[in-house]
């Protein structure tokens, strides 16, 4: 009982961590515009993510725009593309692996061995997908900071970290701890050591003398 509870908790946390990915991975707000100085600013607020970037407005007013080209787009930033979406699809696999190795659920009961090895081998694919959104935001989070203490940078144009980020962390964190009581939520094997054979008892005598 006690492992099927740890199995159930881990699976809970990994699948909150998946979901947190997805949203991390949509959100504008990966970095945000540092405002220093005096100077007068239309928007209030600056937001750039993966897929667009966003103005609000000092009336509460948000446009966003999603970036034109590909192509055109720094190396770092389409690498980030890839490790959170190659983290969202590594996601979806381990839940339904998970979920057929969940004792409370009724697939492949006729063999106990083969769905715990389902629900460890789920628990592996969520630490994968939580390392890779675990190094896509920290990888970009470095970025922010570098160009942020620049001092090249002009003042206008340094960003810091975004929601998104946080968000990001931690589902990552979620996602691998989760993973990892699912690969710990299997009972260990007893050793099975042979009956042991008791040695024959000696028959009582009977009083009777067999010539």
């Amino acid at each position: 009982m006690a492992s099927g509870g740890l199995q159930l908790l881990g699976f809970v946390l990994a699948f909150l961590g998946w979901i947190g990915t997805i949203i991390s991975t949509a959100m504008p707000q990966w970095k945000m515009a540092s405002y220093a100085g005096d100077n007068i600013v239309t928007a209030q607020a600056l937001y750039e993510g993966l897929w667009m970037s966003c103005a609000m407005q000092s009336t509460g007013q948000i446009q966003c725009k999603v970036y034109d080209s590909l192509l055109k787009l720094e190396s770092s930033l389409q690498a980030t593309r890839a490790l959170m979406v190659a983290s969202i699809l590594l996601g979806l696999v381990a839940v339904f692996v998970a979920v057929t190795g969940m004792k409370c659920m009724k697939c492949m009961e006729d063999d106990q061995v083969k769905k715990m090895r389902m629900a460890v081998f789920g628990g592996v694919i969520f630490i994968i997908s939580g390392l890779a959104a675990l190094v896509a935001t920290s990888w970009y989070g470095n970025r922010v900071a570098r160009a942020f203490y620049d001092p090249f940078t002009p003042v206008n144009t340094r960003f810091e970290f975004g929601s998104a980020l946080f968000i990001g962390w931690a589902a990552a964190s979620l996602a691998i701890l989760g993973g990892s009581f699912l690969c710990c939520s299997c009972p260990r094997r007893e050793t099975s050591y042979p009956p042991t054979r008791g040695y024959p008892k000696n028959a009582s005598s009977t009083g009777k003398d067999y010539v």
